[in-house]
């Protein structure tokens, strides 16, 4: 797994490209004993070790797997850097006399720590992309209306597809994503909203509409065997109450909302 420093840069880069998660491990200053000199680096994937090495044995286990957490942490914990300084054998298990400080540097599946799912491309989404694109957030949008998608704005963060499955799609989402369901109406709507409910666990689900339309959604899980408590978890109307029903008064007041509980969820405990 020894690879020199150029050889793990580049291998971060193609991972970059690709979209792919990975955290980068360098050892900023070796005290004592130690088995590897200040800027070795290491690079780890979902998978474990991709690439280079800090010293092997228990450092380097417990690097692989303090760059493990970090993929797998909640929120804005998965995209934050860590730094740790670990006496060799106090903290690591070895009998060494040394001591390690070590940076992590994660990087993010898509280079963001939040996704925002957007099921339908028409007026309201048309507004709300623009508002949404400048936030540090990977954007989807799908719409089985070729049309609509050719009118949404090119931007690094924002992936736009045609699917005749809109349903099927969440299957390729984080479990982490914020969904919004802004399709043609409550039918194409629906199959979206019950397959995020009985088949993913979301932290937020919205649903552009009315009371009226929410209750009528309830209504129609409920009677397909969707829980009460299941059902009643997404939000509609969509959006904070204030302004109009103008479409970009309507898109301020939704990513009014997906920031709010974005900073509710994350400051939240685990």
């Amino acid at each position: 797994m020894a690879a020199s420093p150029t050889a793990v840069y580049e291998q971060l880069l193609a991972l970059r490209r690709a979209g792919s998660a990975c955290v980068l491990v360098t050892l900023v200053e070796s005290l004592g004993s130690v088995p590897q000199d200040t800027g070795a680096k290491l690079l780890v994937g979902p998978g474990g070790l991709l690439a280079g090495t800090v010293g092997g044995g228990r450092v380097e286990a417990r690097a692989v797997a303090t760059a493990l957490e970090l993929l797998a942490a909640p929120g804005p914990e998965r995209g934050r850097p860590r730094f740790v300084n670990w006496s060799l054998k106090g903290d690591v298990g070895m009998t060494c006399g040394g001591s390690v400080k070590l940076y992590f540097e994660p990087y993010p599946a898509g280079g963001y720590a939040w996704t925002i799912a957007v099921f339908g491309a028409g007026h309201i989404a048309q507004a709300l992309l623009p508002v949404l694109l400048p936030l540090p957030a990977a954007i989807r949008c799908h719409d089985s209306r070729p049309e609509w998608i050719g009118r949404l704005p090119a931007a690094p963060n924002l992936r736009a597809a045609v699917a005749d499955d809109l349903a099927a799609v969440l299957g390729d989402l984080p479990a982490d994503a914020f969904v919004l369901c802004m399709t043609q109406g409550h039918t194409t709507d629906r199959p979206i909203l019950q397959r995020a409910l009985t088949a993913h666990a979301f932290p937020f689900l919205g649903v552009i509409g009315s009371d009226a339309k929410a209750a009528i959604l309830r209504r129609e899980l409920e009677a397909d065997g969707v829980p009460a408590d299941l059902a009643a978890r997404f939000h509609c109307p969509v959006g904070l109450p204030f302004g109009t029903n103008h479409p970009h008064e309507i898109a301020l007041s939704i990513a009014a909302q997906l920031v709010s509980e974005r900073d509710r969820l994350w400051a939240a405990p685990p």
